[in-house]
């Protein structure tokens, strides 16, 4: 089983295969709107602007889990992406990544790469998993990580 298994719905409301980015270095992160990590879109944007032509492509959770901080419909959220921080790297509908109602998606990544500790459970938004070209979970960085930090793990990848 890989990452590729699964299929989430996009920000407009169209079912997609994560199998549409085999062979791709992905970072999936879990983001909202109205936190104080929301800054990292634009780090988030600059490492997609900087890697997407050797293979990199960063996709964006939007997440209300953590104090409410993704209250927006989808169409807010998106136009909010690209009015402030000009996202142009896939962003897909609101989930859930803890509790009974996690994505698949994120149990999965959650099972692949713990936490600090051993913990499975994320703990705020703006957590990044990054993924190899095959699909595997290979590292999770906390939501203080920003970024820009990723380029070193992200390059041995590519």
């Amino acid at each position: 089983m890989s990452v590729y298994d699964f299929t989430v719905k996009t920000i407009r409301g169209k079912e997609q295969s994560l199998a549409d980015y085999k062979g791709k270095v992905l970072l999936i992160v879990n983001t909202a709107s109205k936190c104080g990590f929301t800054p990292q879109y634009k780090e988030l944007q600059e490492l997609y602007e900087q890697y997407r032509d050797r293979g990199f492509v960063v996709l964006g959770f939007p997440c209300n889990q953590f104090g409410h901080q993704e209250p927006g419909t989808e169409e807010e959220i998106e136009q909010f992406c690209q009015v402030n921080y000009g996202v142009t790297f896939p962003m897909f509908a609101k989930v859930d990544v803890n509790g009974e109602n996690a994505h698949p998606l994120f149990q999965y990544l959650k099972e692949k790469a713990s936490g600090v500790l051993g913990t499975k459970v994320i703990k705020w938004n703006f957590t990044k998993f990054l993924v190899d070209r095959n699909g595997n979970v290979v590292a999770r960085f906390a939501s203080q990580t920003r970024p820009s930090e990723l380029k070193s793990e992200i390059e041995k990848l590519l």
